[in-house]
């Protein structure tokens, strides 16, 4: 059986083949259609959406001690969140096979930064494999849940952003989706509670079955010698040249240095340093080639194999061909294969930007207004801190805002302060904040941006949606109950569309010198098939071109008629324009009006 699949619907693919029984993640780019494809094994998986990585990681943890087969995926960022299960689950081992999916965002096209995870795998002392293609994280995974099992050992997956998205064809076998019967769950506080008293031991046993792992990846067929085809033209230089290489570096490795010797590692951590000494005996010179930190070439230089130096950067954002083809001219003096110069085929750049109808943006505009300090979170909204909107100061990770904005508070920051996260986050890392902002009588302004969707991602469900990964219903948690509970008498919910209502509540939440919670309500237009709710108008005749309307930044308006050097009359596109009517509540001459 063939399909044509991406990495991540390859991994969800092979989830079901080894009979993956629980499977719990938290969605982010790229990693977030691994459970959704998952979630079409909902028969034989169950499956669900986590509030945030930690609590996905657990709630993998415990159906592995149960003895159940067990998934969790999770961007490069999210493994942060997840790393205090995770380094304790090392010591403890699994039970059923433990596989954790982080996928890395070379470049950052969707993140904040670009961690290299490889580098947190050997922290864990956990077992780390680099699929280069989808056939490999098919086949990968499938092998991932038996070497957790054989060596009790959590097995991290590390795909990357080119891997997680493209696709190409994947020989599944025999498929036939299935769980995996559990093994016998038996109760042992030796292996299962680190306490002082068993964690030497447990630590010890760690480090026996690091050395019984690297044995095994000096024999894994995921590690392999590539030589250069038959027919292929090898010079006096390449001959003597062999590279190191892992992962979609491979692939680039293989088209722009096909006549040079490869080492392809899949098995990564422990590394395989048998292996690796066996081929560098085999060559001239050693070339280690690798996307973002030098994980594999310091291991290497540290056994003492001398590694070619170069000066094009290979451990800065991500790899492709061209830099690569750099590499090779700087080597081994030749263009190689790429004799005429490679077309340049970059696309012209698009700026992210709301969508029209958001109501983030009402939010962004009026904290802007009112001359506010804004610390900003992870999501769409981050959009709110480019021009023409200017209303964000800082990012720094998922739930840091309220902690950032009471720490400016406790600083000494005068004015006005207000923190700025969306529902998902606020399910997510949120609550702990305000309730420590409250519980340290910090007046810091909590606005929660209430669109009830993980809308960034491709709108995931979470607590507040009612609906379950699997389109279950569910309960919706209401954030308003949440922060009444933890004590906050000041809890506000104003229309995000509502520019009068968001000026007056927000004005008068940061002027008080109390903390507040203010949920600026509004659904997203995407996710709630809203996009053609209604048609806004401008009305020439009226329209004085003062360029307020363009201050809200919405990509539905667009310059007209130039009625004086410099003013243009604004514009509505029908086809983008979504009737949200903000723009009408900022014209003071009333140009514009919805009309359908």
């Amino acid at each position: 059986m063939k399909k044509f699949l991406s990495a991540n619907e390859a991994v969800a693919h092979a989830a079901a083949q080894a009979g993956c029984v629980v499977a719990s993640a938290y969605p982010g780019t790229p990693s977030t259609e691994i459970l959704e494809n998952i979630a079409k094994f909902k028969d034989t998986i169950k499956c669900e959406w986590a509030v945030n990585e930690k609590v996905a990681v657990e709630t993998a943890v415990g159906a592995s001690m149960a003895g159940a087969r067990t998934l969790t995926a999770m961007k490069h960022v999210g493994l942060n969140v997840a790393m205090d299960p995770l380094m304790t689950f090392t010591y403890v081992g699994p039970l059923g096979g433990f596989v954790l999916v982080s996928a890395d965002d070379p470049g950052m096209h969707s993140s904040q930064n670009e961690q290299d995870n490889r580098n947190l795998a050997k922290f864990a002392r956990a077992l780390l494999l680099e699929p280069a293609d989808s056939q490999e994280a098919y086949d990968f995974t499938l092998k991932a849940f038996e070497l957790s099992e054989k060596f009790s050992v959590p097995v991290i997956i590390r795909l990357t952003t080119r891997t997680s998205h493209s696709a190409s064809l994947v020989e599944l076998g025999d498929f036939k989706p299935a769980p995996h019967p559990l093994l016998p769950y038996v109760k042992d506080i030796r292996r299962n509670i680190p306490v002082p008293a068993f964690s030497p031991t447990q630590r010890l046993n760690a480090q026996k079955r690091t050395e019984a792992m690297e044995k095994e990846s000096n024999r894994s067929k995921f590690n392999k010698v590539v030589k250069p085809a038959k027919g292929v033209k090898v010079s006096a230089k390449a001959k003597g040249l062999g590279i190191v290489t892992s992962a979609v570096a491979y692939q680039y490795v293989k088209e722009i240095f096909p006549d040079c010797q490869i080492l392809k590692l899949g098995w990564t951590n422990p590394l395989p340093k048998a292996l690796v000494a066996k081929f560098a005996k085999s060559v001239k010179k050693v070339l280690v080639v690798e996307e973002l930190d030098p994980f594999l070439e310091d291991q290497i230089k540290a056994m003492g194999i001398k590694v070619v130096e170069h000066k094009t950067e290979l451990n800065m954002l991500e790899l492709n061909a061209d830099r690569l083809q750099n590499l090779r001219h700087e080597i081994l003096g030749d263009v190689g294969r790429a004799k005429a110069r490679r077309q340049d085929t970059t696309l012209p750049t698009r700026p992210p930007v709301l969508c029209a109808g958001c109501g983030h943006r009402g939010v962004f505009h009026v904290l802007h207004k009112l001359g506010a300090t804004v610390t900003g979170d992870i999501g769409c909204y981050t959009l709110g801190a480019f021009p023409p909107l200017n209303a964000m100061d800082s990012t720094i990770c998922m739930g840091a805002s309220i902690g950032n904005a009471a720490g400016m508070r406790k600083a000494g920051l005068k004015g006005r302060i207000c923190a700025v996260l969306g529902d998902s986050t606020f399910f997510h890392s949120g609550i702990t904040g305000i309730l420590s902002a409250l519980y340290n009588g910090t007046p810091v302004t909590t606005v929660v941006l209430d669109n009830r969707i993980t809308a960034m991602t491709g709108h995931q469900d979470n607590p507040g949606t009612g609906k379950t990964l699997a389109g279950d219903p569910a309960p919706v948690t209401e954030i308003a109950d949440i922060a009444k509970a933890c004590g906050y008498k000041n809890v506000a919910k104003v229309s995000a569309d509502d520019l009068a209502g968001l000026e007056k509540t927000l004005s008068t939440a940061m002027d008080s010198g109390e903390p507040w919670l203010v949920i600026a309500h509004a659904p997203c237009r995407i996710a709630a098939k809203l996009t053609k709710e209604g048609l806004c108008e401008v009305d020439p005749e009226k329209c004085k071109a003062c360029g307020a309307c363009f201050k809200m930044g919405c990509p539905a308006m667009t310059r007209g008629k130039e009625i004086r050097p410099g003013a243009f009359q604004m514009v509505i596109d029908p086809n983008q324009c979504a009737g949200c009517k903000q723009c009408g509540q900022v014209c003071k001459f009333g140009a514009i009006k919805r009309v359908r």
